[in-house]
């Protein structure tokens, strides 16, 4: 497949060699997990021609950063999203805030990002319609858009989520107590309500993390960004199978650490778990 149904026995025969395929299943399968364990490398790319650990790492940093910006939009318009609902319970504003967001999740994110491509580079001319550009204010500036596309996914449920925690903190027997002492609204709000109905939203954010990741590798892709997303594509359609091990196993692995240090740190930060610790 890799070569084409026209190539010769010898070109076969070469490449079955190359991938370590003329050896037993056992001998690949100890060599694969050594070379990894010991080099984080899943091979030679056959495309590249080059180890698919340098292909990655070289590929990481706007992806890494593309995700980092789309956490902090996706939590920054989250607050405010659910603070204004919150303390606007039943009203108008409430379920104008539950309902818009939710439209979001309806949408396959490829088509929301090629929607705001049409909307703020074409039309607007906001935005560059894709790439990256120079200096970082020119990487900040070209990966704004795809971090918005991206967080808009994740802003609906992470809304949710924080409203129903403010509802409850803000009915909890302390906050009326802080009221009833005097103390102003906004540093209730800042200072105790906030504060605890963070940690919750942050805990959610790190269960959708492989979610976000997947997400983040596709609009790469929409966007033209030199990112492990338009790499793993790239290797999918030449067949570059070391290339395609090698981000599977890493994006596992970056999920799982991630998800561990969501969960410790949210321990370390929950009030009500420190005197347990």
């Amino acid at each position: 497949m890799i070569l084409g149904e026209y190539a010769t026995a010898e070109a076969i025969e070469s490449m079955r060699h190359r991938l370590g395929l003329d050896r037993s299943l056992w001998e690949q399968f100890i060599g694969f997990v050594h070379n990894f364990f010991t080099h984080g490398d899943t091979g030679v790319s056959i495309v590249f021609e080059t180890s698919s650990r340098e292909l990655i790492a070289e590929r990481a940093p706007v992806t890494l950063l593309l995700i980092a910006m789309t956490c902090l939009f996706a939590i920054i318009v989250s607050l405010v999203l659910a603070t204004l609902a919150a303390t606007h319970k039943d009203g108008l504003l409430d379920h104008m805030i539950r309902i818009l967001p939710a439209v979001t999740l309806g949408m396959p994110i490829f088509w929301v990002g090629l929607l705001l491509i049409l909307v703020f580079s074409v039309r607007l001319r906001w935005f560059p319609v894709g790439g990256v550009g120079e200096g970082w204010l020119g990487i900040l500036y070209s990966l704004a858009l795809p971090a918005i596309t991206v967080g808009l996914s994740q802003i609906p449920s992470l809304v949710r989520s924080l409203r129903a925690q403010m509802l409850e903190v803000l009915e909890s027997d302390f906050v009326v107590t802080l009221k009833a002492a005097g103390i102003p609204a906004r540093v209730i709000l800042v200072k105790h309500v906030l504060r605890n109905s963070a940690l919750p939203a942050l805990m959610l954010l790190g269960v959708n993390i492989a979610y976000l990741m997947g997400g983040t590798l596709v609009i790469e892709q929409v966007f033209g960004l030199k990112g492990i997303g338009s790499l793993l594509f790239s290797a999918i359609s030449n067949r570059d199978f070391p290339v395609i091990q090698g981000i599977a196993l890493y994006c596992a692995i970056s999920v799982v650490i991630i998800g561990f240090v969501i969960e410790v740190a949210s321990g370390y930060l929950d009030p009500r778990t420190k005197g347990e610790q």
